[in-house]
């Protein structure tokens, strides 16, 4: 069969009464047959406040790396008219329950490009910054069966808001430990990035992610040993040091990842400044996640 040249896409997708914008990532492939018979993993990446789908792609860069590692990306788009400032809705109360508001589009979406793009149901990741950080944690714990691994950045957990007063308060202080009561996922591979210099969302914010994951992969019977080490670019100078944290099974695979970024602002840490909200000296969260996703699968349903 003739090759495939990669693509990047605009398309619309109509849920309830409302219709959603999105872009998809498709990487060239020189075989298509072969490319029938081994679907492609997905990744869904869910853009920050005062974004849109095309902006968040420049700004991570991430269709590159899609097509050096052969996966489909999927950047849903928050509706201007859901929220004015294109914010996901992560603390209304309407938005945070299986079934229903934005996490029910989102994973009805996924299910439409993983029929309609034969990408493969054991690998489907989902991340995002900010508030799409927000949103893709609590559709990961609502949505277990569908995503495989999560990646949070400079975002906040699930649980610690129901309102925008309380919203507010969690990013501006960080998460209060007695709202991860509210938690409703279950043990799912987890990387967080957070710079210690964001002065949108409190950094204690990714601290609470990595050890809500911890907990729920510690009551499933997982055992993880911890390591730390300091990443840096010898290459340039001007680069930013990162404190790596990572929890491991015994054979190797990391289960949760932190990266605390030394001096980060609230931006996609090593991301294209061509895109907003970036910070190209940061070590690369786009590939750190995307390694990380791709260590592990699952038994789709």
């Amino acid at each position: 069969m003739p090759a495939r040249p990669a693509s990047f896409a605009e398309e619309a997708f109509q849920f309830g009464d409302d219709a959603y914008a999105y872009r998809i990532y498709l990487p060239g492939a020189a075989d298509t047959e072969a490319l029938a018979a081994s679907p492609l993993p997905l990744v869904v990446l869910l853009h920050g406040c005062k974004q849109d789908a095309a902006d968040f792609a420049l700004g991570t860069a991430m269709n590159a790396l899609a097509e050096q590692k052969q996966c489909i990306v999927l950047y849903p788009e928050q509706s201007s008219r859901a929220n004015p400032m294109r914010c996901w809705n992560w603390f209304e109360p309407a938005h945070q329950d299986k079934g229903a508001g934005e996490p029910a589009m989102i994973a009805a979406l996924t299910r439409q490009v993983l029929k309609c793009h034969n990408a493969d149901p054991a690998r489907v990741y989902i991340a995002g910054l900010s508030a799409g950080g927000a949103m893709a944690a609590l559709v990961a714990g609502l949505y277990p069966e569908l995503y495989t691994a999560l990646g949070v950045h400079s975002g906040v957990p699930t649980g610690a808001a129901g309102d925008v007063i309380s919203a507010f308060g969690a990013m501006r202080r960080g998460a209060r430990r007695s709202a991860l009561a509210a938690e409703k996922g279950g043990a799912i591979p987890t990387i967080v990035f957070h710079g210690s210099a964001d002065k949108t969302v409190h950094p204690d914010n990714g601290d609470r992610i990595a050890d809500a994951a911890l907990a729920a992969l510690g009551a499933s019977g997982l055992a993880l040993e911890k390591s730390q080490r300091t990443e840096e670019s010898r290459a340039d100078p001007d680069s930013r040091r990162s404190l790596r944290t990572v929890y491991s099974a015994a054979d190797g695979k990391s289960w949760v990842e932190h990266w605390a970024v030394e001096s980060g602002p609230h931006a996609w840490s090593g991301g294209n400044a061509a895109g907003s909200f970036t910070d190209p000296q940061g070590p690369g969260a786009s590939l750190a996640m995307l390694e990380f996703f791709l260590q592990h699968r699952q038994n789709a349903v």
